[in-house]
């Protein structure tokens, strides 16, 4: 069956690809030497390929129960991409995105035949990623070989004039991506004497990989650090730009302007210092630009048209969200909790934790999570993602609030019960890693389970579930397949205590109402004698029941 791309293979693109930076974001941002070596183009890259998969997430939801159409699909990818790109890295993917989308989303008849049929052929695909290399290179002021802009380049001309569909196109892009990233140690001095491949090029290839595997189904074994993809032999080579010192400033921020006063700022802002991109189009626009008078640079943005979202990073320092007025003391140490519902929000700040909200079927952003550690403005910060879906999320925060001079230490909590759990042990006068390391323990020591309702027919560790059916799920697997929520979480209980326990914690629903909670403590009581409960209400936007066993 021909492999080709639609709205569902996009939307498992942006997933896997999310997953893939993920993955190597830490190995990518240790490689990272080139324009500047401030250690941040994975985590750049996280962000920028989070915020085009939200983006298509929300395309997704708002055109429910039906599809989104292939042509939207690539073109809410772009547009979240441009939105949150972040970092010299980030901006540059978010054009090659758009360069794509600008094909596959088109108004010529090939694009038109393929959004009317649901989905795109070979020699779509590979048009897509021929504009997507020219109009990164268009962005970019002064184009370097041995960067990310070269890999793009490659994966194009590698996938020119193959044959075959989508699948077989993506798999020689990637081909041609992996041999020319080998390739940049040459073509860059910086890197050569690192040793290290160029770090745009590399999070290119993850993004590459996961086309691939969203095409094909294949699993694209990931790059590891130390393989000779990433870290090379130094090598000599001719000097380039880059090598030495450069501006003090990065300056990033989007602007609504025209095509006519986005070409005088170009040049204004080529001027002023080096590193320069400018992306987008269509009245909206992503800057990015490496300067020593960040003021200047925000200004020329003010005089052609309404910069917003700027953010001004101090080159070793750490974020300038510069203000007149004095910064406040920070505290030592802080707790920030992801958490679901409004009555667990208010028991974790009662614990003294900042709380992020989960709502249902939208999680954070790694930027909310940032946000909030900026605004416990602690020293020291411990981060409980609560959900196993997050780690990847949380990962990203911490790296980038880290880069801010705070010490963040992340639990991998898996649900809200861990997450209380950890918060009972939490003791701020320890020292912190001491405090980390019991906080630790006790969420693992904590078994979680879940009460959830069954969408639809599906398959599950417990047989077949039909739609409505009540799901009992123990660490993330569903147990017990019911028909009402009581007896449900009697079993459920009943399998997390077999294996022992000293104290149940029960957090229901709005829905839920007391008399099951009484139940379930009656139930433990005479069932289990040595085994305390204590009950809390989650409120709206919670999940229908936690259950946690310590």
């Amino acid at each position: 069956m021909p492999q080709n791309l639609d709205a569902v293979a996009v939307r498992a693109w942006c997933r896997l690809a999310l997953d893939a930076l993920g993955r190597a974001r830490e190995e990518i941002d240790s490689i990272n030497v080139y324009p500047v070596a401030d250690g941040d183009t994975g985590t750049n890259l996280y962000l920028t390929v989070e915020s085009a998969s939200q983006a298509v997430d929300a395309a997704f939801t708002g055109h429910e129960p039906a599809l989104p159409s292939l042509a939207e699909t690539v073109r809410a990818m772009a547009h979240g991409a441009l939105l949150g790109a972040r970092g010299n890295s980030g901006t540059i993917l978010s054009q090659l995105l758009r360069g794509m989308a600008q094909v596959i989303g088109g108004a010529d008849d090939e694009a038109r035949e393929a959004d009317h049929a649901g989905h795109a052929g070979g020699t779509v695909l590979e048009r897509a990623l021929r504009q997507a290399a020219e109009s990164a290179y268009q962005a970019v002021a002064h184009p370097v070989e041995g960067t990310v802009l070269t890999v793009a380049t490659a994966a194009a001309r590698a996938a020119t004039g193959t044959a075959g569909d989508c699948g077989t196109v993506a798999r020689a892009a990637y081909e041609g991506a992996c041999t020319a990233l080998a390739a940049t140690p040459g073509q860059l001095a910086v890197l050569g004497r690192a040793g290290v491949v160029d770090a745009g090029g590399r999070g290119l290839v993850a993004v590459l990989g996961a086309l691939v595997a969203a095409l094909a189904g294949e699993t694209v074994a990931p790059r590891g650090a130390e393989s000779p993809h990433s870290r090379v032999a130094a090598v000599d080579c001719e000097e380039s730009p880059g090598d030495e010192g450069g501006p003090a400033f990065e300056v990033i921020y989007l602007l609504e302007a025209d095509d006519a006063a986005v070409a005088r700022l170009r040049t204004r802002l080529d001027r002023l210092g080096d590193s320069l991109v400018v992306v987008g189009g269509d009245g909206l626009w992503n800057v990015h630009v490496h300067v020593d008078d960040a003021g200047a640079a925000v200004e020329a943005g003010v005089e052609a048209g309404r910069p917003h979202r700027i953010r001004i990073t101090h080159f070793g320092v750490g974020d300038a969200h510069t203000t007149a007025q004095p910064p406040r003391e920070r505290a030592q140490r802080a707790i920030v909790a992801v958490v679901p519902g409004e009555g667990l929000a208010g028991l974790y700040a009662e614990a003294g934790a900042t709380t992020v909200p989960a709502r249902v079927g939208e999680p954070p952003a790694s930027g909310e999570l940032v946000d909030a550690i900026r605004r416990a403005h602690a020293r020291e910060v411990v981060l409980l993602p609560n959900d196993a879906e997050l780690r990847h999320t949380a990962a990203a925060a911490a790296e980038q609030a880290r880069t801010e001079g705070v010490r963040v230490a992340l639990i991998p909590t898996r649900s809200a019960v861990q997450g209380i759990a950890a918060l009972a042990v939490h003791e701020p006068d320890r020292r912190f890693d001491e405090d980390v390391v019991a906080m630790t323990s006790a969420a693992g020591a904590t078994r979680y389970g879940e009460l959830a309702v069954a969408e639809r027919q599906s398959w599950t560790m417990a047989g077949i579930c039909q739609t409505g059916d009540m799901l009992g799920l123990i660490d993330g697997d569903v147990a017990v397949i019911g028909s009402e929520v009581a007896r449900t979480a009697v079993s459920v209980l009943d399998r997390m205590l077999s294996a022992g326990g000293e104290m149940v914690t029960l957090v229901l629903g709005e829905s839920v109402p007391d008399t099951v909670a009484e139940l379930l403590e009656k139930h433990v009581r005479e069932a289990y004698l040595a085994v305390d409960t204590v009950v809390y209400r989650g409120g709206r936007q919670a999940a229908l029941m936690l259950i946690g066993v310590e």
